[in-house]
């Protein structure tokens, strides 16, 4: 595969639970991020519709062949001319008897065909420090798929959010041809002010990927913060372009995935995978 060095934006949003109004700050920003030469643009995990109430967030969801907000956002794509990655839709998942929601990722090529879905693997399920609990897999029912795909640019491994703390999914990703990994995300503001950079930097350091992780920001209905601090990092761990908390913004890069190459040549971690067993010695007793 020919490799290319492209611009790649990533869109920093504080979305509410009024689709009209996020769509037209996703229109504003791509808009933006196109005219500064950006080839490729990610929008965060729930980028169009973001609501603490759980009943809400379902008030929004569609079957995929439903969602006119996929359809929107896939013309966005072909009049721009840009690879697009949808951070998640909430989806309906079809023949779920449980009537589970899919938080379901897409990224959309530049004539506005789908070419990759992914469906989160790990859904978060945790207690705050304030008390609150987050119980994604009461709603959600979790992706079985990792999935790879092959773009110009080179080959895109999709992930979501919390996906993030699970690395054998992003060595797995890698392993299977991966140059970029994405982490859309709506990260809370607690965990990610104790542990996003960490994470973030982790996982191309492990890989010797790009990371692209375009997130949301701010205090969104229900009082629910989240971090914020999009950022984009080299293969060697760096950060190449961030936001900082604020709203409306996008950082952008120039990417070479033949970093990743020359990163897994310096470090080829990747090729080193010893089987090895899991030991508990006991100290004889005397």
């Amino acid at each position: 595969m020919t490799t290319v060095v492209f611009k790649a934006a990533c869109l920093q949003l504080t979305p509410g639970n009024i689709l009209k109004e996020n769509l037209k700050e996703i229109a504003r920003l791509i808009e933006a991020a196109v005219a500064d030469g950006a080839q490729f643009v990610a929008l965060p995990e729930f980028a169009t519709y973001l609501d603490r109430d759980s009943r809400s967030m379902r008030s929004s969801a569609t079957r995929e062949a439903d969602s006119a907000v996929l359809a929107e956002l896939r013309h966005q794509a072909a009049a721009h001319r840009i690879w697009l990655l949808i951070g998640s839709l909430v989806i309906l998942w079809d023949g779920d008897p449980q009537a589970r929601l899919a938080n379901r990722s897409f990224l959309i090529g530049p004539d506005g065909t789908i070419a990759g879905v992914y469906n989160k693997i790990h859904l978060f399920d945790a207690r705050l420090a304030d008390g609150r609990v987050v119980g994604e897999s009461r709603h959600y029912k979790g992706g079985s798929e990792a999935v790879v795909v092959e773009t110009p640019f080179g080959r895109i491994g999709m992930s979501i959010c919390y996906d993030v703390r699970f690395p054998h999914l992003y060595r797995a990703l890698a392993r299977a041809g991966a140059d970029i990994l994405v982490v859309p995300s709506a990260f809370t503001a607690e965990t990610g002010a104790a542990h996003w950079d960490a994470l973030l930097r982790s996982r191309a350091i492990e890989t010797g990927c790009y990371v692209f992780a375009p997130a949301t920001t701010g205090v969104h209905p229900g009082d629910w913060h989240t971090y914020g601090h999009t950022r984009i990092i080299d293969p060697w761990g760096t950060v190449i372009a961030e936001c900082g908390e604020e709203g409306g913004s996008f950082c952008a890069a120039a990417i070479d995935v033949e970093a990743s190459h020359k990163a897994r040549a310096r470090i080829p971690s990747l090729a080193t995978n010893p089987e090895f067993a899991v030991i508990s010695p006991v100290a004889e007793m005397v």
